[in-house]
């Protein structure tokens, strides 16, 4: 059975390699792309969908088809992870350790123990011990507001400067990530939890979606953004440049929630206790 798995593979393969050589070469002007599709876009997307980037104007509206199921592989990813890694029974852990902020001291309290509810002195770390560092908590808890604002900016700005939905989430999504490296993951998901992610990550899927219905029912095609012009009181042209607009939007919750949850997963073994 390998023996002919592995002659169904060389063959195909081989035909794919064949056919690859009748490709146009790499950055050939008399290319068809080069002739036909490329000064398409070029010299219409400006005047058809008002966007400068036509980068953008390409990915989330003339293949737009192609960009949710894009961002549907993604969620699916998400999803895939957390399906094969996260543990729903947790053990409790033999022991746990605890800092005395005050002092910097480090207790150890055995299974059983706990420390009392009302004390704030001591906050739990994790097990495979780091040495505190204030520089490093301090530095991250500066850097991480900005990264978050550069993010939005990215997004918001995706129509007219390099930026759009996926870069812009996975900023976003990075600086959560910094976050849990730069202090632990119960802290970070008291912030952003598990259940907060699963739901952006629907979110963005729908929104993405919902905009192509949305187009459906005032009786055009599905993401012709251009349909929605009464809705939002502008011109086709601008209703376009408005559509794109919400689906990166949908791209970057998406993708941001995906992110976080998929660090969740890996950097704990799916116990969401500890981990980097």
């Amino acid at each position: 059975m390998k023996s002919v798995a592995l002659a169904v593979v060389l063959i195909l393969g081989s035909l794919l390699l064949s056919v690859t050589l009748e490709f146009p070469e790499f950055g050939d002007p008399g290319a068809p792309a080069s002739l036909h599709v490329s000064p398409r876009y070029i010299e219409n997307s400006m005047a058809d969908t008002a966007v400068p980037n036509i980068v953008t104007a390409i990915l989330a509206d003339y293949r737009g088809f192609d960009t949710m199921f894009e961002t549907t592989v993604i969620f699916a990813a998400g999803l895939a992870c957390f399906f094969l890694l996260r543990v729903v029974r947790r053990r409790a852990p033999e022991a746990c350790l605890y800092r005395h902020i005050p002092t910097d001291m480090t207790i150890r309290i055995e299974k059983g123990g706990r420390l009392p509810q009302t004390c704030s002195e001591f906050v739990r770390i994790d097990s495979v011990w780091v040495p505190y560092d204030l520089i490093i908590h301090m530095t991250s808890r500066l850097i991480v507001p900005f990264i978050q604002l550069f993010a939005l900016y990215v997004i918001a700005h995706g129509h007219h400067s390099p930026g759009g939905g996926f870069q812009g989430g996975v900023i976003l999504g990075s600086a959560f990530i910094l976050f849990a490296v730069c202090h632990n993951l119960r802290m970070t998901i008291r912030r952003f939890s598990e259940k907060t992610s699963a739901l952006l990550c629907s979110l963005g899927v729908i929104i993405y979606a919902g905009t192509g219905v949305m187009c459906l029912l005032q009786g055009s095609n599905f993401l012709d953004y251009g349909a929605l012009a009464g809705l939002l009181g502008v011109d086709r042209i601008m209703a376009r440049s408005h559509g794109i607009m919400m689906v990166e939007i949908g791209v970057a919750i998406a993708v941001t929630a995906v992110m976080v949850s998929i660090y969740y997963n890996l950097s704990s073994a799916g116990r969401q206790d500890e981990g980097l």
